[in-house]
């Protein structure tokens, strides 16, 4: 498989790799170090792509990945390479096989993803819109803890947030364009349903 044409599935066959690698739990540390020298965006589309999955109905789950997704692109909105965890986070461990459930979960979106991105309107996920892409990421990761009760809605903000993390990682400023409208549209209208 070329990772540069199928970066989404490249990932999830990744972070397979190193679960099996490791003898037992792996902790997010490793799973981060690991995945960090393909590229940040690629640490944060497996928390969101995490959210989506069948994990997110486990109690505190998708607060965890909501606090993972903060971490990351508060970083990348900082202009950092390497991505730093503090220790509490770092050395929690995550079952192999539970890993395992998750990457067979996803392929098939992966895949689909996979084949629907491409090099579109590329200056979208560029400077100075690459800023308000890693912030809205920031702002769904911050909710997700928040929304913790609310049935489904940590799957549509870690839906949102695979999707800008897709959208950088192939450079398809198209799939930036429509995420961020889907989510400017919901915000105005749950805006107007409060008023």
């Amino acid at each position: 498989m070329n990772p540069s044409k199928q970066p989404v599935a490249a990932v999830l066959q990744e972070t397979s790799r190193i679960v099996r690698d490791s003898s037992g739990p792996v902790t997010v540390a490793t799973l981060t170090e690991e995945l960090g020298h393909r590229s940040l965006s690629a640490v944060l589309a497996l928390p969101a792509l995490a959210v989506v999955s069948p994990l997110s109905g486990v109690p505190l789950f998708s607060s965890a990945c909501g606090i993972m997704i903060c971490l990351v692109s508060g970083q990348m909105l900082l202009g950092r390479r390497h991505l730093w965890l503090p220790q509490w986070l770092g050395r929690r461990e995550i079952k192999g096989r539970t890993v395992r459930k998750m990457t067979a979960a996803l392929q098939r979106t992966a895949r689909w993803l996979d084949r629907h991105a491409g090099r579109r309107l590329p200056a979208l996920v560029r400077q100075p819109f690459l800023t308000i892409i890693r912030l809205v990421c920031l702002i769904c990761g911050a909710l997700m803890p928040l929304l913790e009760i609310v049935p489904f809605s940590s799957s549509i903000l870690g839906a949102a947030v695979s999707l800008l993390a897709v959208a950088m990682l192939t450079r398809d400023g198209l799939i930036a364009l429509l995420t961020l409208s889907g989510l400017g549209a919901a915000a105005t209208a749950l805006a107007a349903g409060l008023i």
